[in-house]
């Protein structure tokens, strides 16, 4: 066992509404020795496992290479007939969100963000793994679908849509075969499903936005198709901001399954991928006007605790979009006007990666050690998917520091006291390692990885075996409610996860355990390929982020943030 002299904290706010690391008194803390973690060449392992879950959520018609047994063409007819003035007719191809057949973009755009975000940064580990060629398969499947559900050739635009299919938000009072009601394999699906349009949605325009320009990159030597992702990502953000709105607000499906609550956060979020992809510098001066950072700020602290704050996730980017701008400070620092915000963001970027350090108690953890991002809520469980974008975002960062400054010890403050960027690398390994099996059930919950993970995964493909019955809307539902694991093994899914008791039930009819998420699967496949490899050969990939940013004057790195000034 070792013993550190670790900086208990405090949390307060100062006048700009941050939240500032504040030393109180030194304690000792004991940290009993652990079983060995698995080594790299398990999280490689890992990797393309998490990668197979998105090749069973495909919809549409399905090449001979899906690699899936058990999945066929589905919902060919997706849009058709199109609604009178509806921009397109063609709405086939995407992706299934989770274990229904709903394609919802909001949730599936800010996926492909994150994977294309992966991309960018680790390519080289990408290729090394052999898993290139496939994750931009992935993120192109997913990024085709979405300029077909707005007009992509038009620089202005008046609707996107939002949605295929349709969940059942009262209890199932309603019997209409819908998305949620039936248990149906989706290449049996029989039913009606609705095409769900907004007029005003800021959010999820600039998050489809972030998604087309993020794959720009990604796509960058494909010159026609990167050019048509930049075109469609500026139509959508022009979109967003001309026509504001929340898109949850009009629609009860997205707002009982993604309620969005603000914009603000999707537009710096937005217009900071677009600065990237473009180089155009009018993105970079709104992603750092300061009124935007601090809309986006205090639009997530509907109460005192900020239960946002410092959590990536479908519905908050700010941080995501604070470790970014970071990146252009550390790398570029392109100083004035941007630099004010810059430092801000910085500041709070360190920040929050103190919080989810365990020397301190800004969050919770399960005996297991299990971070709880989301905070315990009743209404927020499921907490896997908060903690793979934490140990990404903890990875990615921890590489910055390492890649910005190589003449002395890379790492960051909090308080008084300075952590190595080992820190932060350890604790995005205990987290990923506690998911990949290491936690008080010994269960994995990544499907298909270890010997011990969920059977009775909430997915309805994977749970109704494939003969040449088809089972109806509500004959399936003998699938749901069967004891029996499924009949398919959905290689890769992670599974919603244990409670905060690292309590774990593998039963299929409960949701809030083993139904997996396609942003579940894109941040645990974002922080296994940071952590895989060799991180002494293999760290980020600098320049390729910012190739389509004109050359800036070098200037030597800026000095590290101070954790108690803003």
């Amino acid at each position: 066992m070792h013993h550190h002299q670790l900086t208990c904290i405090i949390v307060r706010r100062d006048t700009t509404g941050m939240m500032l690391l504040v030393a109180t008194f030194l304690a000792t803390s004991t940290v009993h020795a652990s079983p060995p973690t698995p080594s790299p060449n398990s999280y490689t392992l890992a990797l393309h496992k998490a990668l197979m879950f998105f090749n069973a959520q495909r919809s549409g018609k399905l090449s001979d290479h899906s690699h899936v047994s058990w999945r066929g063409d589905s919902c060919l007819t997706d849009g058709k007939p199109s609604a009178t003035g509806s921009p397109t007719s063609d709405l086939v191809g995407g992706y299934y969100d989770a274990g229904n057949a709903i394609k919802f973009n909001f949730p599936a755009s800010f996926a492909m963000t994150m994977l294309s975000w992966s991309v960018i940064e680790y390519n080289a580990k990408y290729e090394a793994a052999e898993e290139l060629t496939h994750i931009k398969d992935v993120i192109k499947w997913g990024t085709d679908y979405f300029l077909k559900t707005f007009n992509n050739s038009a620089d202005t635009i008046d609707r996107i849509v939002s949605q295929v299919g349709l969940g059942n938000t009262d209890g199932g009072k309603d019997t209409t075969p819908n998305d949620i009601y039936c248990w149906m394999r989706p290449e049996d699906i029989d039913y009606t499903r609705p095409v769900t349009e907004c007029r005003a949605c800021s959010d999820l325009a600039a998050e489809m936005a972030a998604s087309l320009a993020a794959a720009s990159i990604v796509f960058k030597d494909n010159r026609a198709y990167s050019k048509k992702l930049v075109h469609g990502a500026k139509t959508l953000f022009k979109f967003s901001r001309d026509v504001r709105g929340r898109y949850s607000s009009g629609s009860s499906d997205a707002a009982f399954f993604y309620n969005s609550t603000s914009y603000w956060d999707e537009y710096v979020w937005a217009s900071t991928w677009l600065s990237y992809a473009t180089g155009n510098s009018s993105y970079l001066q709104l992603a750092t006007t300061p009124a935007l950072a601090k809309h986006a700020t205090f639009s997530q602290a509907p109460n005192q605790y900020w239960p946002n704050h410092g959590v990536l996730s479908w519905d908050n980017k700010l941080v995501g979009a604070q470790v970014l701008l970071t990146r252009l400070r550390l790398f570029l620092n392109p100083g004035y006007p941007y630099e004010t915000t810059l430092r801000r963001f910085h500041n709070e970027t360190n920040t929050i990666m103190c919080s989810y350090l365990p020397a301190f108690t800004i969050f919770n953890r399960t005996r297991g050690g299990l971070i709880q991002l989301n905070r315990g809520h009743l209404r927020r469980p499921r907490p896997l998917e908060y903690v793979v974008n934490a140990a990404f975002l903890a990875t990615v960062y921890s590489d910055y520091l390492e890649a910005a400054d190589s003449t002395k010890p890379a790492g960051l403050h909090c308080g008084p006291n300075f952590f190595s960027v080992d820190v932060l690398r350890d604790f995005a390994k205990t987290q990923i390692d506690y998911i990949l099996g290491k936690n008080p059930q010994k269960m994995s919950y990544v499907v298909g990885f270890g010997n011990h993970f969920p059977k009775h995964v909430h997915h309805r493909g994977a749970s109704i075996a494939k003969k040449k019955i088809k089972y109806s809307c509500k004959g399936g539902w003998k699938w749901r409610g069967s004891l029996k694991p499924n009949p398919y093994t959905i290689v890769g899914a992670m599974v919603a996860g244990p409670d905060k008791h690292d309590g774990f039930h593998d039963v299929r009819a409960n949701y809030n355990y083993t139904e997996p998420t396609l942003v579940g699967n894109a941040g645990l496949v974002a922080a296994l390929v940071a952590l895989s490899g060799d991180r002494t050969t293999d760290g980020i990939d600098k320049n390729t982020m910012f190739s389509a940013i004109p050359p800036m004057f070098p200037t030597p790195p800026p000095p590290p943030p101070s954790a108690s000034k803003p």
